[in-house]
């Protein structure tokens, strides 16, 4: 069984042979350029999205209820016409 100080050890070369591997300099070119196309990408914060989120979800409850009424609107429509229908008819 391997003791702590081997195992840190290990890990120490392990650490160094990548730090000084290409490996590093493909992982911070890969950060800077991952970084370059981030910053052209036009893209929003989480409270910003959230605020967004919550502007849509109040949208919805008032496109909703003018639905309502305007269904509302168009049969109390329907039902006077009707009616004005029926009082022209038996005259």
């Amino acid at each position: 069984m391997l003791n702590q100080k081997v195992l840190d050890e290990i890990s120490s070369k392990i650490n160094d042979l990548i730090t000084q591997s290409p490996v590093k300099d493909v992982e911070k070119n890969l950060r800077v350029l991952l970084a370059g196309v981030f910053a052209r990408l036009d893209l929003v914060g989480r409270e910003e999205f959230d605020i967004q989120q919550e502007v849509l979800r109040r949208t919805r409850e008032q496109l909703t209820a003018l639905e309502e009424r305007l269904t509302a609107l168009e049969t109390a429509g329907e039902k006077k016409k009707s009616k004005n229908k029926l009082i022209v008819d038996t005259q």
